[in-house]
């Protein structure tokens, strides 16, 4: 069909992109002739509705003979950035073959969508893949006349939860007002071990009144994720749509590109491709969310979720040194018995070998003299202190107990200081903008205030050190 594209650009008013959507959209019109457009409601995971424009027609694939399989897919209103949602759409007289691509209800799942990152990814290329994987297993197949009498009530039902006719929007907005600033749901981004060990221990904290899982591998699920939904938890959900990300409090990244990169450089810049598709969507979903950075290298990864998002400064954290801070903490008071000393000591700078100690606050002492004694004192045991925490491995499950303790300081709004991941500009004479372990005071908000250090000239020349290596770092990534 020929697109009147005034028309369409009138109801493509809302769109964040709308120009880059038409011209996209052309190019798909001058393939697949046979698509029609229009504009329906889409009615999402948590029963929210939107108007978006959808597209639907056959796709030619050949398995054996030759079938026309149809197809609906739904373009966000972040379009290029975020993939769109894509369905079968079967007649009374098809069912669906559920399978490595495709579930109970029609929906499509490809590697493609879970890649998506604009401009390399577009509809004629996820149309183009969806063709090959459906070669490799018929998605569709026909049915018995008492079967398709069964299949039309299938149909029928999701015709209504995507158009949006159940009633789902009203009994849900009801639950949500009644719920509104009290309901706590985090949602944990990768289903790795890190993603799994994060959810089992935010879980076990019961902090969140929901934990979603979202699971961005290809696929069935399989592993750590099979497991969960064999074992279920109350309260823990498993999706592969970021829509049931929506209207997070917390939203946990803990995704890490596992792709075939030969240098450092390219395995950065791999992730970063990675949260090119992710972070748009998760951002659509959540805008009022604090965002919590625990992927590699989570100072530039937070730097990165930072910038894609558009978020203040003060939602988006990374996990930086709160786990080295709590041993460190530990080790001081349980192994060396200096109690006083740890309330004051923290891991701060850059996650790894780089990571140097320092303190929120000195001991009061009458002279010169005693302050320099008390400070030889006190590096000694900060070394004796850091020796021991060079033999602690930073575990998934380890890992994951810090994020649990995190996210229970946001939640709970405990304004309990942490050592995070913080945009450090103009600390210690840092003028770039990068993300330093610093200790910060957190709240439902994000980061309330960066808790003041004591001057130290060695502190200070290390965490520039490390500002410098991760800019340089940043300024070759391509955002």
């Amino acid at each position: 069909m020929a697109l009147a594209e005034e028309a369409l650009r009138k109801q493509l008013g809302k769109y964040k992109f709308r120009d880059l959507t038409i011209e996209e959209l052309k190019n798909v019109n001058k393939t697949y002739p046979n698509f029609t457009f229009s504009m329906n409601t889409y009615t999402f995971k948590d029963g929210s509705q939107k108007e978006l424009l959808n597209f639907s027609g056959t796709v030619p694939v050949k398995y054996g003979n030759s079938y026309n399989i149809p197809i609906r897919l739904w373009i966000l209103d972040s379009h290029p950035f975020a993939p769109p949602i894509c369905f079968l759409k079967p007649t009374a007289n098809m069912g669906i073959s559920v399978g490595k691509h495709v579930d109970a209800h029609g929906r499509i799942y490809l590697p493609y969508l879970q890649n998506w990152s604009h401009p390399k990814s577009t509809v004629i290329g996820l149309i183009k893949e969806m063709i090959a994987k459906f070669e490799e297993e018929l998605p569709l197949y026909s049915l018995s006349s008492s079967d398709a009498a069964r299949q039309s009530e299938l149909l029928s039902y999701i015709a209504k939860i995507t158009e949006g006719e159940t009633g789902m929007k009203s009994k849900s907005k009801i639950g949500r007002d009644k719920n509104q600033g009290c309901f706590n749901k985090i949602t944990v981004v990768g289903a790795g071990d890190l993603g799994i060990a994060c959810v089992l221990a935010i879980a076990a904290k019961g902090a969140a009144d929901k934990v979603v899982l979202l699971d961005l591998s290809e696929g069935a699920a399989k592993g750590g994720t099979m497991d969960l939904e064999i074992f279920t938890l109350p309260n823990v959900e498993i999706s592969k749509d970021f829509s049931a990300s929506a209207d997070s409090k917390v939203v946990v990244l803990t995704v890490n590109s596992l792709g075939n990169a030969q240098t450092y450089l390219d395995v950065v810049q791999s992730n970063v491709d990675l949260f090119r598709g992710v972070i748009p969507a998760i951002s659509h979903y959540s805008q009022n969310t604090v965002l919590l950075v625990a992927s590699h290298p989570v100072e530039v990864m937070t730097y990165v979720s930072w910038k894609l998002s558009a978020f203040p400064k003060s939602r988006v954290i990374g996990v930086g040194a709160n786990l080295d801070t709590e041993r460190f903490q530990f080790i001081l008071t349980n192994l060396l018995k200096e109690e006083v000393l740890a309330k004051d000591a923290w891991i701060i700078g850059e996650q790894g070998e780089d990571k140097v100690p320092s303190w929120t606050s000195g001991n009061s002492v009458a002279n010169q003299t005693e302050a320099m004694a008390a400070c030889n004192s006190r590096d000694k045991v900060a070394n004796r202190a850091m020796e021991v925490l060079k033999g602690k491995g930073q575990r998934s499950w380890s890992v994951g107990l810090s994020v649990a303790d995190l996210t229970d300081s946001i939640l709970k709004d405990k304004r309990k200081v942490h050592s995070v991941s913080t945009l450090a500009k103009g600390c210690c004479n840092i003028n770039s903008e990068v993300f330093l372990s610093l200790p910060c005071i957190l709240g439902t908000s994000g980061v309330i205030e960066m808790v003041k250090l004591e001057e130290d000239p060695l502190v200070r020349e290390k965490l520039q050190s490390s500002a410098g290596s991760i800019h340089d770092l940043q300024q070759q990534l391509k955002l």
